[in-house]
């Protein structure tokens, strides 16, 4: 089959690779119908992420037909259409249960291949999956394609962020990265009833889709978030900031961004090796401080609802829809925001 697979620094190819097939009894073998290219998938393209082995699929986010199952499968069946988290999840360790599903004891990463170690990706023609039962979901009578798999990331994590922030009407929001992942966390924050949100990023798509999403956009290019925070809070800063980058400097404005006893909700992927704050900085604050994997495979089904019935206005966010073939120039494109891209599917 072919699929789009990592080839080095920022560069990916699209190729011939194996068929994936059915090794444990539990797995089942997706025919997809699309994938996404996602922000963290830039990682391993730039090589801030290391160990990624030559060749390994890419992808994390799909879509698509069922096509053939494990023996042991119970519950997804050949021929329905199903969507998926960006990890695997057995739905019975003490993770899986306690609703932290990105934490499976079992749980694989779709597309990391690490010394010949791990799962491929879903920037496929097809893509197996293991734990099929626990792991895919049927998609919802309502629900498109396309928005089932953001559900299955960027729609799930960025609630997740908004979650983790402690949304209420009375507080004042701010929102650093304006990508996928931080429109999603507006508009989390606004179905969770926030009335006042800022949203800080320097691409004037991006921006738009926040102001569309219901934020107050500020370029900090030409404008001083903090200064404009401040002013908004009478001098406080912002109850909760939601970071969505996974940087250094997103990092240290969101310290800055946020008021003294005030949260600070991380779910940019990060590859640094230090904080951008001081165990000192973060007791003078009182500062709450909330990081981690989204735990997409608890959010997905819990969010579709309210994305059928048009509380949740996901799919806006996708700009470019190309081809499998195409993937690697959909890479560059998305790499470069050119094209006033906010978000790439492929389409095998």
């Amino acid at each position: 089959m072919k699929a789009i697979t990592f080839a080095g620094f920022r560069d990916v190819e699209y190729t011939s690779v194996d068929d994936p097939r059915i090794e444990q009894p539990l797995d089942a073998i997706v025919r997809v119908a699309a994938a996404g290219i996602c922000g963290s998938d830039l990682h391993p393209y730039h090589e801030r992420e290391e160990g990624l082995d030559f060749g390994a699929v890419m992808g994390h986010e799909f879509v698509g037909e069922v096509v053939e199952v494990g023996p042991e499968v119970a519950k997804i069946k050949v021929g329905d259409h199903v969507y998926c988290p960006f990890t695997t999840n057995c739905g019975e360790c003490y993770y899986c249960r306690a609703g932290l599903t990105s934490r499976c004891e079992r749980g694989q990463l779709f597309g990391w291949v690490g010394m010949g170690e791990g799962l491929q990706g879903g920037q496929a023609e097809a893509v197996r999956v293991p734990l099929a039962d626990s792991t895919l979901a049927v998609v919802p009578e309502g629900v498109t394609r396309e928005q089932a798999l953001l559900l299955g990331d960027v729609a799930a994590t960025g609630y997740f962020c908004a979650e983790q922030a402690g949304i209420h009407p009375e507080g004042l929001y701010a929102v650093i990265g304006c990508g996928p992942v931080g429109i999603m966390a507006i508009l989390g924050a606004r179905h969770l009833g926030a009335e006042m949100v800022y949203a800080v990023d320097t691409v004037p798509e991006r921006l738009e889709l926040a102001r569309l999403a219901g934020a107050v956009p500020i370029d900090f290019r030409s404008e001083d978030p903090v200064l404009a925070l401040h002013e908004a809070a009478e001098g406080r800063g912002a109850d909760a900031v939601m970071e969505a980058v996974g940087s250094f400097e997103s990092h240290r404005s969101a310290i800055e961004l946020v008021r003294p006893g005030g949260t600070v909700s991380s779910v940019g992927v990060h590859t640094e090796t230090e904080f951008a704050f001081t165990p000192a900085e973060a007791y003078d604050k009182n500062l709450t401080y909330r990081v981690g994997r989204c735990p997409a495979r608890a959010y997905m089904e819990r969010l579709a609802p309210f994305v059928r019935d048009g509380e949740l206005a996901i799919d806006g966010v996708i700009s470019h829809r190309f081809p499998l073939e195409q993937g690697p120039e959909a890479y560059r494109l998305f790499d470069e925001k050119r094209d006033q891209c906010t978000k790439v599917l492929l389409t095998p």
